[in-house]
């Protein structure tokens, strides 16, 4: 065996089942590896961030290692974005990068693709990834790699692989597996038992989940949980589309002033909020109309849990919901004032013009007819307007909100097996990665593109009304479709709009783009209330601070 078949059959163990990549000349070598053992299927995209986020939603979806290989230099820091995402938002991505040989090192020599020094790529990565390693040794290879993925599971966050190219055919042993971390028994029981005391003395506990639930895989757990200890159950912003495949009765999302009033009064009033798994972000609450008050809450995150001043370290998430599920009790009853939230349908087929509610509707229609077609949406109006889309699983890129992410995460989600995805994309995202569409002939993806198409970054014409900078051209996208093979259609009624996806579902076997055009200025009822309320809180607080609170929802936008 050689060190590419190890680290090949190492990523397949541990849960890796397809590789996204572009090929470059340090990593050409590994390729051919990667194409002729057959360990894993490789899918080649035509822009290294597309790679990465195709890996990134595939990783997201089915809570696995994603896997993203590029060369050296040009390709790996053209990738630094995607990554950064993954690493913010708690994903295990696993990024192999060729590199130059030992040979090639000792030159002396400026090698192409470097920057600084030849280990100035790996300085990069060490900032955006949880564990690193440059296989450089064979001998050491097999302990390196077991390290590098079991930091990667544990910690649900990216880690670093580099290869240097004349160490891709040396002989190497298999790679171990090594045992996930325990909780400390004594810290657990001590840990669950403050915590159902808490629960138990409170007036008005919430379930609040995060996406580490579903990071580590443990959603029907934290759903039996739910129902074991009968409060009520919310998701954040972030954790849009968690427990969809339950029968847990959620309240909805907490989107702070954005949201219904009753569900963020629920948790923002609550006086036992225990947070499971949620990433405190600033699109998580930085919208919130009252601040809720950490040290009051309950929260397990991180491998950790807090509550007040009190913190236990190294308790990890599914062990923490494991002794709850064997120590827990009924607390409270489920049924409240708030009932969970309906979503419109029966989008009317008429001459209208079309919003961005309109689409909801349709999409609504469509998971009615079809139901557990996964979503994925790029950041602005698209994801607003996910949240008013039955209850389904999205993945979107909810608090590191970069563009561009939709269409190559719609594409990962599909090369990884989840189905025929429906992708929800602004205009200005699709002119960044949209071009990644023409991989579906190759590949036979026919994911549905809905193009939210009102030639602007509208989000942020919401934010700086009659700025000129948000102006964006009509680029005509439904006519390029054919060109990357795929059928498109641009719609501008409501008509058109209900046609057009009973015709891409209809048809099989090419991607479907319907550009849909929308008036500059109409937006989705939730990014409507979202302007609102972040105004109205920044009126009502001092300007200084108001400043402040506005720089914190910048990533937002």
């Amino acid at each position: 065996m050689n060190l590419s078949q190890a680290l090949l059959h190492a990523l397949h163990q541990h849960g890796a089942r397809e590789i996204f990549g572009i090929p470059g000349d340090f990593i050409l070598a590994f390729f051919r590896q990667v194409e002729t053992t057959a360990i894993l299927p490789m899918f080649t995209l035509s822009h290294e961030p597309g790679v990465g986020f195709a890996a990134d939603a595939a990783a997201r979806y089915h809570t696995r290692l994603g896997v993203a290989a590029v060369t050296y230099g040009a390709g790996a820091l053209n990738m630094v974005n995607a990554v950064a995402s993954s690493y913010a938002e708690k994903v295990p991505l696993v990024v192999i990068s060729g590199a130059p040989g030992a040979a090639e090192r000792r030159s002396g020599y400026l090698l192409h693709h470097q920057a600084k020094t030849l280990d100035s790529q790996l300085a990069i990565f060490r900032e955006i990834t949880c564990d690193q390693v440059v296989l450089d040794d064979a001998a050491r290879a097999p302990a390196d790699i077991a390290r590098v993925l079991a930091s990667c599971l544990a910690h649900s966050r990216p880690v670093y692989i580099e290869l240097p190219r004349d160490m891709v055919l040396m002989p190497c042993a298999p790679v171990p597996h090594l045992a996930p971390p325990a909780a400390q028994p004594r810290a657990l029981a001590a840990c669950t038992e403050a915590i159902l005391a808490r629960l138990a003395q409170a007036r008005a506990p919430l379930l609040l989940v995060g996406v580490e639930i579903r990071r580590y895989g443990i959603e029907h757990k934290v759903a039996r949980l739910a129902q074991l200890l009968n409060i009520p159950v919310a998701t954040t912003f972030m954790g849009r589309g968690l427990l969809a495949d339950t029968d847990v009765a959620l309240l909805g999302t907490y989107l702070g002033v954005a949201g219904p009033a009753a569900l963020s009064a629920a948790v923002e009033q609550s006086d036992a909020l225990f947070m499971l798994g949620v990433i405190v972000s600033d699109t998580n609450f930085g919208a919130s109309g009252k601040t809720i008050d950490l040290h009051a809450s309950i929260h397990a995150h991180d491998g950790a849990v807090s509550m007040g001043y009190q913190v236990y370290p190294a308790i990890p998430l599914e062990a923490l919901v494991d002794a709850l599920l064997e120590h827990g009790q009924r607390i409270g009853t489920q049924a409240s004032a708030l009932a969970p939230p309906a979503y419109p349908h029966d989008l009317p087929r008429d001459a209208a013009p079309i919003a961005p509610r309109d689409i909801a509707r349709a999409v609504n229609d469509v998971l009615a007819a079809h139901p557990g077609l996964p979503l994925a949406a790029d950041i602005g109006d698209c994801l607003f307007t996910a949240l008013d889309i039955a209850h389904t699983a999205l993945v979107a890129p909810g608090y590191y909100a970069t563009m561009g992410y939709g269409v190559p995460a719609g594409l990962g989600l599909q090369a990884g097996g989840a189905g025929r995805p429906v992708i929800l994309v602004g205009d200005g995202a699709f002119q960044m990665t949209g071009w990644e569409l023409g991989n579906c002939q190759r590949y036979g993806w026919d994911p549905i593109v809905i193009v939210f198409n009102n030639c602007s970054w509208e989000m942020l014409r919401a934010f700086e009304p009659g700025a000129g900078f948000t102006d964006l051209s009509d680029w005509h996208f439904a006519d390029m479709a054919a060109a990357l093979g795929g059928n498109g259609c641009r719609v501008t009624t409501r008509a058109g709009l209900g046609a057009a996806l009973d015709a891409a579902l209809a048809r099989r076997g090419r991607f479907e783009l319907i550009e849909v055009m929308i008036p500059r200025g109409v937006v989705s009822d939730t990014l409507e209330r979202f302007v609102k309320g972040v105004r109205r809180l920044q009126q009502s607080i001092p300007a200084p601070l108001a400043l402040a609170r506005s720089r914190e929802l910048e990533p937002v936008l």
